[in-house]
């Protein structure tokens, strides 16, 4: 694939961009909507040339020529449907966004039925996942981060192509930290408040929060540094220089493994054909009333 226009939503630090890269497809436009600052900061040191479009929200005021959208990428909010957290699900104003990328993709179908999509999203509870599927017609596919690098990250990702399990690159933690010691082959799942520190209780007790020991009797630890979730999310060393550790660790904790959303635009660049059934339209009245 050669020359595409991109259409990133919720593109965060442009990990979507940097994949596109390694799954050796080059891109002619690449918009990217996204409203975090500390994001959007790191998005910029790494790929100036990416064209802002700001706030999800405002989608219908933006200038984009929609017939010229091949690709849409889309890692919607994961708080309101994570199974760690109060899973309110559609009933989140952060989870109602899924359907502002639904009314998107319906727009830019309009004028190319053949666009292709990619939704990524948390492990969630069926009935969640249930409408998901049905408003995209097609079914999620589950793939770990840690057949592609050093860390435990189940995701869930949609997309009317076909996607095959990556192999196993057997890539251990221990490989990627640089100094200490760790007792697991793979780190825990880093998330956005991995800045806020661990303990013995979140380690050993809740499966949560990975720390790396500076003794084999495991009696000093300490977190990992941003380079080492760098290392983690498969980005290159230093991809999210320029703010504070406390924004890296929120950065990389809210981002894709690299290396994931690669091979599955490679399984788009092997398999190109598409399914041209329409997106179920929502009606606004349902919009907010899924779950009432």
């Amino acid at each position: 694939m050669h020359d595409i226009n991109v259409l990133s939503l919720f593109d965060g630090i442009s990990v979507g961009r940097l994949a596109l890269d390694r799954a050796g497809i080059s891109v002619k436009n690449y918009y990217a909507s996204e409203i975090d600052k500390y994001a959007i900061k790191v998005s910029e040191n790494n790929y100036p040339d990416i064209i802002r479009l700001g706030d999800i929200n405002n989608w219908q005021q933006w200038n984009v020529d929609w017939s010229s959208i091949d690709l849409i990428l889309a890692g919607s909010p994961c708080q309101s449907f994570s199974i760690a957290g109060k899973q309110l699900a559609f009933d989140d104003p952060r989870g109602k966004l899924f359907f502002v990328f639904v009314n998107i993709l319906n727009h830019v179908k309009k004028f190319n039925q053949s666009v292709k999509f990619l939704l990524e999203n948390v492990r969630m509870k069926k009935e969640f996942i249930k409408v998901i599927s049905d408003y995209l017609n097609v079914d999620q596919v589950v793939i770990d981060s840690a057949l592609l690098s050093a860390q435990s990250r189940k995701r869930l990702y949609w997309c009317n192509w076909q996607i095959t399990q990556p192999e196993d690159k057997g890539i251990l933690l221990k490989d990627i930290i640089e100094h200490g010691f760790v007792d697991r082959d793979k780190s825990y799942c880093i998330d956005a408040n991995y800045h806020k520190g661990s303990n013995f209780n979140n380690y050993f007790e809740k499966s949560r929060r990975q720390m790396v020991f500076l003794d084999k009797e495991y009696k000093d630890f300490r977190i990992l540094t941003p380079i080492e979730c760098e290392r983690l999310q498969t980005l290159p060393v230093g991809f999210t220089d320029g703010i504070s550790n406390t924004q890296r660790y929120r950065c990389l904790g809210n981002g894709w493994t690299v290396d994931v959303i690669a091979h599955i635009l490679k399984c788009l660049v092997d398999q190109p054909e598409i399914s041209n059934q329409p997106v179920v339209t929502i009606p606004k009245s349902n919009q907010l009333s899924l779950f009432n």
